[in-house]
């Protein structure tokens, strides 16, 4: 591929609410703030209009992430850039419009529900193959591989990706029915997760624990190279069933320094940059080689506390804890040029679940007020407690300021860094003192409270803090068996309000 006049700055997280959540937390997930790279590489070459028609085909997309994808198993992946990649090899059954305002088919070529909206039967192209690997050859997908890959989801997804799912029927080699413990509306949500992509049975099985680093996909690239601390390439699949794929290649290294990021960007070293914050956005501006896309994201960062153990057990301790914190002047020292803004609720405001008024239940900014409360919670002279995040610079400074305004009410902070694998173990294991990280996902609120603060989601990522409340678990529950939007806005309102009341959370940076 010849070299471009112009490259685009890919922003996935920087636009992203930043929320402090005390009482709980984590980063998660699963998540999708941006178009995946099969996307961008389409609406580049359209904007690409000096370049000759045979220029803007052919050549490899060099893609900057910000933090390593440990392992891309759709089961096993915890990471927001870990569902990025797999976007790019494989396939939902159906997926979101851009917009994000209805569903529109994948794999699935038309789908429909009974009356009761437990039961869900779709027809399947009938012109997909996967890529070929040791196991099979590139054979067709069919009903089978549906079946086996919700139903392997649902058993043993990370976090619970499709918890709702019964058993899945096989109907004919392209009708499938999947069948549902109770009518959920949050299902057809769920199916456009990376973490249900459709995968054959042969490779899964034939490769076991090693198949994240051999996936086998029907998307429009394949696995070409997995270097476990470096990157991963894949190089186009031919036999896409979604048209021409433009590109030779994608290939995602790991770049964790956001002005590494930018300096790779500025030099042409990748053709994309991932999760841009600081002065780098400033730079790249002014730089008319470069090109930004900027979207409002759908995700919060956050710091949750363990609910079960320890000090932060106590709910005056959580209170005093978030009071501590100013969250304008954080987000001012985080985020100096604007890219996030201050969150109070564990909803992006683009929700259609956001309830604004409930910003007033947080806690205001007071430290001699703060302190009172640890006094009488039986903490005159403070305490320590272990702050876990993911090893990403913006992460450090994200405890490093936590630590600084605990510090001014005798809370000693301790800051440990990790791996996003030995990270998502430590926050799953509901152990930790405090988590940071940050949660995003599509518009309804299911994929952030459940994820969170249902009791199901115990022992993962998402609700790691060890949130148990019966009735928001009941609300919850009662929200999903309705289909109308705007009754189910109402019922997470009120779930909302009644967390928030429970863990006094949102300390929201």
């Amino acid at each position: 591929m010849k070299k471009r006049n112009r490259l685009v700055v890919l922003l996935l997280t920087c636009c992203m609410t930043v929320s402090m959540l005390a009482g709980c937390g984590k980063k998660a997930n699963d998540q999708n703030a941006s178009e995946p790279a099969k996307q961008e590489e389409q609406k580049e070459a359209t904007e690409q209009k000096e370049v000759s028609e045979e220029e803007k085909f052919g050549g490899t997309l060099k893609i900057a992430m910000a933090a390593v994808a440990s392992n891309i198993d759709p089961v096993k992946f915890t990471g927001f850039y870990e569902g990025q990649i797999i976007e790019n090899i494989a396939d939902t059954l159906v997926i979101y419009s851009d917009d994000l305002s209805e569903f529109q088919g994948s794999l699935a070529t038309s789908w429909e529900s009974n009356e009761a909206g437990d039961e869900f039967t779709f027809k399947l192209r009938d012109d997909v193959y996967f890529h070929p690997g040791k196991y099979q050859d590139g054979r067709k997908m069919t009903a089978e591989d549906v079946k086996y890959s919700l139903e392997r989801s649902h058993n043993e997804s990370a976090l619970a990706r499709l918890a709702m799912l019964d058993h899945c029927e096989v109907i004919d080699e392209y009708t499938v029915k999947c069948v549902l413990q109770t009518p959920d509306a949050s299902f057809l949500p769920a199916l456009t997760n990376s973490g249900n992509v459709i995968v054959p049975k042969e490779e899964v099985e034939g490769w076991g624990d090693e198949f994240g680093a051999h996936f086998v996909g029907t998307g429009p690239f394949m696995m070409d190279e997995w270097k476990t601390d470096e990157g991963v390439n894949f190089v186009r699949f031919d036999k896409y069933w979604g048209g021409d794929v433009y590109l030779d290649g994608l290939n995602f290294v790991y770049i964790t320094e956001v002005n590494q990021r930018v300096n790779a960007l500025k030099n042409g070293d990748v053709d994309i940059a991932c999760d841009l914050a600081g002065e780098g956005i400033e730079d790249i501006k002014a730089d008319d080689n470069l090109v930004m896309s900027q979207e409002p994201g759908m995700g919060v960062s956050y710091i949750y506390f363990n609910m079960a153990n320890g000090p932060t057990a106590d709910i005056r301790v959580r209170k005093a804890l978030q009071m501590a914190v100013d969250r304008e002047a954080m987000v001012a020292a985080l985020y100096q040029y604007g890219e996030c803004q201050p969150a109070y609720l564990p909803l992006p405001p683009a929700s259609w679940g956001y309830d604004k008024s409930l910003e007033d239940i947080i806690p205001e900014y007071d430290v001699e007020g703060a302190k009172k409360l640890l006094a009488e919670a039986g903490y005159p002279d403070g305490f320590e407690l272990d702050f876990y995040t993911a090893d990403s610079a913006t992460s450090k400074k994200i405890g490093e300021i936590f630590q600084q305004f605990c510090a001014q009410i005798g809370v000693t902070i301790n800051i440990h860094q990790a791996a996003w694998g030995t990270f998502s173990e430590i926050g799953a294991s509901g152990n930790a003192d405090i988590i940071s990280m940050s949660w995003t996902w599509f518009p309804d609120p299911y994929f952030y409270l459940d994820k969170m603060f249902h009791e199901e989601s115990l022992g993962t990522l998402g609700n790691g803090q060890q949130f148990n409340i019966p009735e928001v678990n009941e609300l919850l529950d009662k929200a999903v068996t309705i289909s109308d939007q705007e009754e189910r806005a109402k019922i997470y309102k009120e779930a909302l309000k009644l967390l928030l009341n429970n863990i006094l959370r949102s300390t929201i940076v």
